[in-house]
């Protein structure tokens, strides 16, 4: 088991990650996803959510997806978090409307608790600003919960404001996010 000091000091490294990780990476989200949640939301619709979004078949479709970029952070060769980003306009009118240059959507940011404060995040957000960058965009976009003030403070560091809202579905829940954006 690593101690606080290693992993403050272990390196962090981004790699787009492979359909040999799906599994893998299907782990890291069922272990991430309930931390990201509302506190009013109930596990069983959170494990609806996982059941039906974050199991390695289905992020065996996204690594497939020539829309999709999955990111996977490591540390000593362990996956400890992962980014999944949508370079594609967003399909709802609304948001479309709210996002004001050509951005990718990140649309799953999460780490390993054990690993929070620990670099991970903002190597993770540096790789995928980079590759935004590259693909000639202007900025990027996420929806957070709005209850969720630890992200959202990550990402106003990080230079994303917040620019409307959506409601998300978990389960049979609808719960209300914050859309925000950055330049790249």
């Amino acid at each position: 088991m690593p101690t606080p000091l290693d992993e403050a000091t272990a390196p962090v490294s981004v790699r787009r990650a492979g359909i040999w990780d799906a599994e893998s990476l299907a782990d890291v989200a069922a272990a991430t996803f309930p931390l990201a949640c509302p506190p009013d939301a109930t596990d069983s619709d959170i494990a609806a959510f996982i059941e039906a979004t974050l199991t390695a078949e289905r992020f065996s479709e996204y690594l497939t997806d020539p829309t999709r970029i999955v990111l996977e952070a490591t540390i000593d060769g362990e996956i400890v978090g992962y980014l999944m980003a949508i370079d594609a306009p967003p399909d709802d009118p609304g948001i479309a409307a709210m996002i004001t240059a050509r951005s990718i959507e990140i649309s799953k940011f999460y780490v390993l608790p054990g690993r929070h404060g620990t670099g991970v995040s903002k190597a993770l957000m540096a790789a995928i600003v980079e590759i935004g960058r590259s693909r000639g965009h202007a900025g990027l976009w996420l929806g957070v919960n709005q209850q969720n003030s630890r992200a959202r403070r990550f990402y106003a560091k990080e230079g994303f404001d917040i620019v409307g809202e959506r409601t998300f579905t978990v389960g049979s829940q609808l719960h209300e996010d914050f859309v925000m954006q950055r330049t790249v």
